[in-house]
């Protein structure tokens, strides 16, 4: 067997996990190791590796006045409607809106419902929205009821009105992107936040050609489609910001107007018992007062790590949030707009550097960063139609079964959120899923475990469904 030392990897890992348990003159003595001399340059590796690994802050690891309880709770509220709103959306690429319970378990993971809880107990407790049905061969069908189908209704005409919003934002987003194009894939994730409806890269897309188009576009080893820009529009160039303080609107601008250096302050608010304000207050000051170059401007000259490049970068952050329906979003999908935005790589310091503009939001394995200004505890100050949509499909979540209180801050109160257990498992993969499910649009779901003729012709099954629910 080879040595620890001939894996540099091992090395590292190795010393960065049990160095806390050797005495303190054990990495001299090694250093000074005439035998190994390799062993310096590794052992210095994982000096400064554990030094790093010590002295990094986690967002759990924040101070207790850096949290907002109410966006806390807003978060589990959101995970929860994010369940149910992927269920129905599932339901929706049915023929028939009707599926076996069973090929439900294809979609276990996605949903986050870990064993040994059942699929159809999960579905059991939103009554109001989902019902089961057991057809004369005993396979258990979910379907949704009649409140629940005259929402979709209401949904599709909300969209269709939201629809012009949504091409706004999505032009715009195109407009502070570097080679004003960006793959599908990554738009995809922006979806449900920006409201847009489930078909929108196979039709949505193709209805606002004066906007945009849809290209192939090489990334070196595949071919990838691209949204991309058609027409630059000097009059969407300003920024919400610009019009929230200086009035400007698009009827009161020119076509002349070139996007470049702004001065304007951001809207902050802190958590109601950070007291450390008046401490940081003249650095405060001088970031706000510190010019920086519009998010629609050319940033590809700015240094990265810059004040300039930094501020910049806040501005872009704040623009994207000012587009989403809830004015919060998953930190992942930020990301993932590094390089065709011009933002940071250590994105998550500037999120949490400047607790005044975000709030970053720990529940479960995917952040979420929110707009503090657009917020009033846990509500939204202004509500489009399609937050007050989703917040009547709330509003019929089931309250069966046990209630959960949930803990978010080990040092101040639970709160307890009027939910199911079930409901309340972890954070769903739901954003994944919504990208799947619009590539391929309806999924097939030949269930593995039924043999032939064991399920009814759907067809069938949407009869007796129907004569069930008319009973």
């Amino acid at each position: 067997m080879l040595p620890l030392i001939c894996y540099p990897a091992a090395v590292v890992l190795y010393s960065s996990q049990f160095s806390m348990s050797l005495p303190p003159c054990y990495f001299p003595q090694m250093l000074k190791d005439p035998i190994n001399p390799s062993a310096r340059k590794l052992i210095g590796a994982s000096i400064l590796f554990r030094r790093w690994m010590t002295t990094s802050k986690r967002v759990q690891d924040r101070s207790k006045q850096k949290r907002v309880n109410d966006l806390e709770v807003a978060t589990e509220k959101w995970k929860i409607l994010s369940k149910i709103l992927f269920l129905i959306e599932l339901l929706k690429q049915q023929s028939e809106m009707i599926i076996p319970v069973r090929s439900l378990e294809n979609y276990r993971k996605q949903i986050n419902l870990p064993k040994p809880h059942r699929i159809s107990d999960f579905i059991r407790k939103t009554p109001k929205l989902f019902e089961l049905y057991k057809d004369r061969k005993g396979v258990l069908w979910c379907g949704l009821t009649e409140r629940a189908e005259e929402l979709l209704q209401e949904e599709r005409r909300v969209l269709e009105q939201h629809s012009d919003k949504a091409a706004e934002h999505v032009t715009r987003l195109l407009m502070m992107s570097v080679d004003k194009r960006l793959p599908l894939e990554k738009i995809a994730h922006f979806r449900r936040d920006f409201g847009l409806p489930m078909d929108f890269r196979a039709n949505w897309v193709h209805q606002y050609p004066q906007h945009f188009r849809v290209v192939k576009s090489f990334d070196g080893i595949n071919q990838v489609e691209c949204l991309e820009l058609v027409n630059w529009n000097p009059n969407w160039a300003i920024t919400e910001l610009q019009k929230k303080v200086t009035g400007v609107t698009e009827s009161t601008t020119t076509n002349l107007h070139i996007p470049g250096m702004l001065s304007l302050p951001f809207p902050l608010k802190f958590p109601s018992n950070y007291k450390r304000v008046y401490r940081y207050s003249e650095k405060i000051q001088d970031f706000q007062k510190r010019a920086y170059l519009s998010p629609y401007a050319d940033a590809r000259g700015l240094k990265a790590g810059s004040l300039e490049f930094d501020k910049r970068a806040v501005a872009v952050m704040h623009e994207i949030l000012s587009f989403t329906i809830e004015k919060r979003l998953v930190t992942d999908h930020l990301t993932h707009f590094r390089w065709e935005i011009v933002m940071p790589q250590k994105l998550m310091r500037i999120l949490l550097k400047h607790i005044g503009i975000f709030y970053v939001s720990e529940r479960g394995k995917r952040f979420s960063v929110f707009l503090n200004e657009a917020y009033e505890g846990a509500e939204l100050i202004e509500k489009c139609p399609l937050v007050l949509w989703r917040e009547k499909v709330m509003r019929l979540v089931g309250n069966r079964g046990r209630k959960k209180k949930f803990e978010i801050l080990s040092d101040m109160s639970d709160v307890e959120v009027e939910c199911d257990i079930g409901l309340m498992q972890s954070d769903s993969e739901v954003e994944d899923l919504d990208v799947q499910l619009e590539q391929h649009g309806s999924v097939d779901y030949e269930d593995p475990l039924l043999v032939d003729n064991s399920e009814m012709d759907v067809e069938e099954i949407a009869c007796e469904y129907r004569n069930f629910k008319n009973s």
